[in-house]
């Protein structure tokens, strides 16, 4: 076991402990024999950073003795794949999120954030299986508030509806004011009420007018060029997590997908902090 892994392990143990103490009910075990909550979540972030099946990452970490160490557990102990399969969806959204929020603050995040989405498919599945499911929509929009000096992610919006950027990208600013003093986003949250709403929480908004007359240009002029500038860092993680983890996700329900990005941004925050 290499040593990057077991600090990987280390610090995604802690996380998890930190949030399951604050909350001890947010995170239970489905059969109701008492594994504790944190180690679940451990072993959900072990398995999108291994990129493996619930299965293998059971059947690996119980051959990796220091892991097996650090979760106090006995080789013949961790839970079964369809347990851990099924505690992932018991954990609320708003959860996952809050993990999300504890990652990037371990990246030691500065004060201004950008804003951007993306789209991830929807793994191919069977003719079939898409009648009989009414599966119809093929691709997930992902709006993400991030970091332009450490390039986490701070917070994540998922729709299979693809509503307008103005939309996600109110609901995802507003709730991480207190985060950031500025925020940078390109025309597709030309928004005004959303600059005022960002100016009544005293957040700088960077946000790109659309070209509609004279005066949408000297708007556009006077944005502080190299704080808008930063604003790809949003495209840069978007770039980071397609290569690392793929453009796609694999859970079929759409519940279950929202719940993958999550912790697939979590755990993209966790590996740029073991890099710094």
């Amino acid at each position: 076991m290499t040593n990057l892994l077991f600090r990987f392990v280390k610090q995604a143990a802690s996380l998890a402990q930190k949030r399951c103490a604050a909350s001890p009910t947010a995170v239970s075990d489905p059969t109701g024999h008492g594994f504790p909550g944190w180690k679940h979540v451990t072993l959900h972030l072990l398995r999108v950073h291994m990129d493996a099946t619930y299965r293998e990452i059971v059947d690996w970490a119980s051959e990796m003795d220091r892991v097996r160490g650090l979760l106090q557990l006995a080789r013949t102990a961790f839970p079964a794949p369809s347990t851990l399969y099924r505690s992932f969806e018991r954990v609320p959204m708003s959860v996952w999120r809050s993990f999300l929020r504890e990652s990037a603050t371990i990246c030691d995040p500065g004060s201004h954030g950008a804003i951007d989405a993306t789209f991830f498919d929807r793994e191919t599945a069977s003719r079939h299986y898409q009648h009989r499911s009414d599966r119809h929509i093929r691709t997930l929009k992902t709006t993400a508030l991030v970091d332009t000096d450490s390039c986490a992610i701070l917070d994540l919006h998922c729709s299979a509806h693809w509503p307008h950027d103005t939309q996600t990208g109110r609901r995802v600013a507003l709730r991480n004011t207190e985060k950031i003093e500025s925020l940078a986003g390109d025309k597709g949250y030309d928004d005004q009420s959303l600059r005022d709403a960002l100016r009544s929480e005293g957040v700088r908004p960077l946000l790109r007018h659309r070209l509609f007359a004279a005066y949408d240009h000297a708007h556009n002029a006077r944005l502080d060029s190299e704080l808008y500038g930063q604003r790809w860092m949003a495209e840069t993680a978007f770039s980071a997590i397609k290569r690392r983890f793929g453009p796609a996700v694999h859970p079929r329900a759409w519940y279950r997908e929202f719940r993958e990005l999550v912790v697939t941004a979590t755990v993209h925050n966790l590996e740029r902090a073991l890099k710094q």
